[in-house]
């Protein structure tokens, strides 16, 4: 071999060192990455060989209901983290755990008995959603946060102990430093924590029942990594003097809470912006206590990550009355707009919008008007008289509701359908709830919920799965007699009577398949690439009442979890139904298929180890809540 060959294989070969260098194998973040992009640049599985993918590991949570705290698990919703061939997670029942990531073994875990207190006030059972990894250069370890009920945690992640210098021995309480105190009980968090340099950044969950005076605020906080100390703190719902705390009429902003941000928030790590998601006020179903646009409420909001400051935001919804809080992450997107780069932000919503703005700036990237909505019919409601609407892209899901959007499989249930519709209140999107009942489509899953989306920065396309199901909004008093639950929840004039799915028949929704949908936004142009329904409803196909009628093939899976894309042109999505999903990204055409005994509960992730890649997803609830890991033969 001559001189100049051995050359040119010596360059050849770094060349390739160089890329397996640059490839990323892990998932560090909740989200792929601090920008939420949910996106792999891993490729060994791809559209040709997916179809051999079988399962390699499974790990059970097996966590059951405790009697003596009165507490039940709630759906494995987890998206884990990987880093250095460990993946970590968080159960149902708040747990932390670290597992081998080829194997599935458990290394570790830690318990924060967060079910002491009793069940979370949040409806759904325990659930929570990831943990956040920072890595202490001063002491050359990595940690894991956790964010537990009212706990901020730091553990060492090589052997799951409390970190003893952050914080009382290792834990941060989050209920100190608010403007008015906190029940324990009735605070909580279920997506994780967002870490920037040396700070951990946290949200709350907040109970849409909780409906009283002085309910826990939802003020994001940001305190320091090392000593758990607090370094910033930003106030949801402004204080008096603060700026938008004129958007609450008759003071109400002095004892409003909630307003919270429970859904992943995301991070442009250079720039050093910190994106927030933010929820609903109380009461969420009933405004007259709130008059006004009530700012931050329903905003997408940008603060400076360092100092907690507010550089931009924009209100989605004014004078929420739909429980349309913002569900998702935001998702930081790099696109082309008439040929030129942006640094763009996308804000998917359960009405089914997905809002563009420019990062950096908050500037629509496609305009946005105010349109008209229709008023409110309840005593001393008032509803905002406009909502803003994009005019890019689309609408990623089905808005109103008029008769001929009735359940048609036959045509005795359409009739059937169309006759509970006309009971209810119904019309265009943000149409109020009312004491009659009011059919809202969206309903309050959405649209889009915490799922997100997932953003292929080689097309410069965002999937999105949605859900089609409508859900009654109904107004009612509170029970006022002592010792209801209700009672010690609400001193509200009104609290929400709310039907997560609007149905008839002893449970057919009655509204018109498909129920859930894959969705796939050019976001270039704001258009929509395709759309097809997703998933399929085994109980709703078994129905008595369907039997020898001719079905869709898909029903649509209406479910709240989001899908992931890879380089190697694979969309991973559970979604709601009872099978793990492989789709082609270029076409929405389905790969490949694995059935489970259960619904999928949480978002996907995949990472790489000793050169093969792996998918894993959670599935289930309570005892048969596990964990799947799949890799080609």
């Amino acid at each position: 071999m001559n001189k100049s060959v051995r050359i040119c294989l010596a360059i050849a070969w770094l060349v390739a060192l160089l890329r397996g260098a640059a490839l990323r194998t892990d998932w560090p973040y909740y989200g792929g990455d601090q920008a939420g992009s949910k996106y792999s640049e891993l490729s060994q599985i791809n559209r040709e060989n997916v179809k051999t993918l079988r399962l390699a590991w499974e790990w059970r949570a097996d966590e059951k209901a405790m009697a003596t705290y009165g507490t039940r698990p709630g759906m494995f919703e987890v998206t884990p983290l990987e880093v250095d061939n460990v993946l970590y997670l968080s159960t149902p029942y708040n747990r932390v755990v670290a597992l081998d990531c080829v194997s599935g073994k458990e290394l570790w875990s830690y318990d924060p008995k967060a079910y002491q207190l009793g069940q979370a006030p949040n409806g759904t059972g325990f659930v929570h959603r990831g943990v956040a990894y920072w890595y202490d250069r001063q002491n050359k370890r990595g940690r894991i946060l956790m964010n537990s009920r009212g706990q901020l945690m730091e553990l060492d992640a090589t052997t799951g102990k409390l970190v003893n210098e952050f914080g009382d021995n290792g834990i941060v309480n989050l209920l100190t430093g608010f403007r008015w105190s906190v029940d324990p009980k009735q605070y909580t968090n279920t997506s994780p924590a967002v870490i920037y340099n040396n700070l951990v950044i946290v949200g709350n969950g907040v109970a849409d029942k909780l409906a009283y005076k002085n309910d826990p605020p939802g003020d994001v906080r940001a305190f320091d990594a090392h000593t758990g100390k607090l370094v910033w703190s930003f106030h949801t719902v402004p204080h008096a003097g603060e700026f938008g705390s004129e958007t609450w009429e008759d003071g109400a902003n002095q004892f409003t809470g909630h307003t919270n941000v429970w859904a992943p928030m995301t991070l442009d790590q250079t720039r050093g912006l910190l994106y927030l998601p933010v929820s609903t006020p109380s009461d969420d179903f009933y405004g007259g206590r709130r008059r006004g646009k009530d700012l931050f409420a329903e905003a997408l909001v940008c603060l400076d990550a360092n100092t907690g400051l507010r550089k931009w935001h924009y209100q989605l919804v004014h004078h929420g009355l739909w429980d349309y809080d913002l569900p998702s992450p935001p998702s930081l997107v790099t696109i082309h707009v008439n040929g030129k780069p942006l640094d763009a932000v996308v804000q998917l919503t359960k009405q089914g919008f997905a809002f563009v703005f420019d990062r950096v700036t908050g500037s629509p990237v496609w305009p946005i008007t105010e349109q008209p909505a229709p008023g409110s019919d309840v005593p001393g409601e008032h509803a905002w008289p406009t909502q803003p609407v994009p005019s890019k892209p689309p609408a990623i899901s089905p808005q109103g509701v008029t008769l001929d959007d009735a359940f048609d499989l036959s045509p005795e249930l359409k009739k059937e359908a169309q006759g509970e519709m006309a009971k209810l209140r119904y019309g265009p999107l943000f149409t109020p709830p009312s004491f009659q009942g009011t059919l809202m489509l969206p309903g309050i899953i959405g649209g889009a919920n915490w799922g997100g989306g997932a953003f292929d920065p080689e097309t410069e396309t965002l999937y999105v799965k949605t859900t089609n199901l409508a859900a009654v909004a109904r107004l009612m008093k509170p029970e006022r007699s002592a010792g209801t639950p209700q009672a010690s929840e609400t001193d509200g004039d009104y609290v929400r009577e709310g039907q997560t799915n609007a149905t008839f028949h002893d449970g057919i929704p009655l509204l018109k398949p498909p129920y859930g949908h894959l969705v796939a936004i050019d976001l270039d142009h704001g258009t929509i690439r395709w759309r097809v329904p997703f998933g399929d409803d085994a109980r709703l196909r078994a129905h008595p009442a369907l039997k020898g009628l001719t079905l869709p093939t898909k029903l649509g899976a209406p479910g709240v979890q989001g899908a992931i894309v890879t380089k190697g042109g694979v969309i991973f999505a559970g979604g709601g139904d009872a099978a793990f999903h492989a789709v082609d990204k270029s076409s929405g055409q389905d790969l490949w298929e694995y059935p489970l005994k259960e619904r999928t509960s949480g978002t996907p992730m995949t990472y790489s180890s000793n050169g093969r890649q792996y998918v894993v997803i959670a599935a289930g609830s309570g005892a048969g809540a596990r964990l799947l890991c799949f890799a080609l033969p």
